[in-house]
């Protein structure tokens, strides 16, 4: 069993400050245990391989110099920031008979999650304007999607998005936890946090809202007209082997945005008071360790230019 008993310094007489949580993961299946960690452990090993190889191809690549490949490379980042924040405490978690982690840690944690997260949200709505441009304004592409602007945008997006992680953590460090001490999660996460804090959480509330209705929101709308006007233009074509060659340069993402969107829309965009540790848990999985590892076997199946650099760069090594 997992010992439930954390370090605190007391405050008064009644209440007590945590200064360490214990995160359940999934201590209520033990008889999953060895399961869970050989499936996590895997499925780790094949996101940090997988994002890897597309970060090394489209960097050694010159036929990958290209914005959507500029694009995926820094996805491909993002999805090895978000895993590497969760699993390998997880893995311990599973591995141990106890799971704690301090409050820095855990706040460290949140940091990165949510770092990752928002980033990879919002370089997504980025990814389906450039298929937008390349697929309905071919012949502005290379003025409206150049390598300087493509980079500034890059940079917007890791920069907004650390302010947003770095205020949503901000607040979280304000909140007073005074027990209990157990996170009802397997990382941390805003919701089981501000259903621990004894102190009142409005504001965090409202900040999670306002990030929710951003991200999950406007870039969701931003998405689906981009996807909207492509496909309109897709089905004007006449020829049926431009339809098919529109639709391939972008499937790989729309398939990658589903996957991705309704596992996030199922975790964070419901009530901190409708909370579900079961359903929360199932479905971060789905975002913090599935997409990861399926993200770069999508694009790499998908996409006729991964392929060719893949078998460019095994047929050096044979050599």
């Amino acid at each position: 069993m997992i010992d439930l008993v954390s370090c605190s310094v007391m405050v008064s007489p009644n209440q007590s400050v945590v200064t360490e949580f214990v995160l359940q993961g999934f201590s209520e299946h033990p008889s999953l245990r060895l399961f869970l960690t050989g499936c996590f452990l895997s499925l780790y090993a094949m996101a940090l391989m997988g994002n890897i190889v597309i970060i090394v191809l489209v960097t050694s690549s010159t036929g990958l110099h290209s914005p959507m490949y500029f694009f995926l490379c820094n996805l491909a980042t993002m999805d090895i920031m978000c895993t590497s924040s969760v699993l390998p405490k997880t893995l311990v978690g599973l591995l141990s008979e106890e799971n704690n982690i301090s409050f820095k840690g855990c706040m460290t944690q949140l940091f990165f999650l949510v770092w990752s997260g928002s980033s990879e949200l919002l370089l997504l709505t980025v990814m389906a304007y450039d298929r937008y441009v390349a697929i309905c304004c071919p012949l502005h592409y290379n003025s409206r999607m150049s390598p300087q602007l493509c980079g500034v945008v890059v940079i917007a997006v890791w920069s907004v998005c650390a302010l947003n992680a770095s205020i949503n953590t901000g607040l979280m460090t304000r909140l007073s936890f005074c027990g209990p001490k157990v996170i009802t999660h397997f990382f941390c996460e805003i919701p089981p946090l501000l259903l621990l804090s004894c102190s009142p959480t409005y504001v965090n509330s409202i900040m999670t809202l306002a990030s929710d209705a951003f991200y999950g929101g406007i870039n969701f709308v931003l998405t689906l007209l981009s996807y909207g006007c492509i496909i309109a233009s897709i089905l004007r074509m006449r020829s049926a082997e431009g339809k098919k060659k529109a639709f391939s340069t972008c499937s790989s993402h729309l398939i990658v945005v589903a996957m991705y969107y309704s596992s996030v829309f199922c975790a964070y965009i419901s009530p901190a008071s409708s909370y579900s540790p079961e359903r929360n848990k199932f479905t971060s999985v789905l975002y913090s360790v599935l997409s990861p590892t399926l993200n770069p076997l999508i694009y790499t199946l998908r996409n006729k230019d991964v392929k060719h650099a893949l078998g460019r760069i095994f047929a050096s090594f044979s050599h």
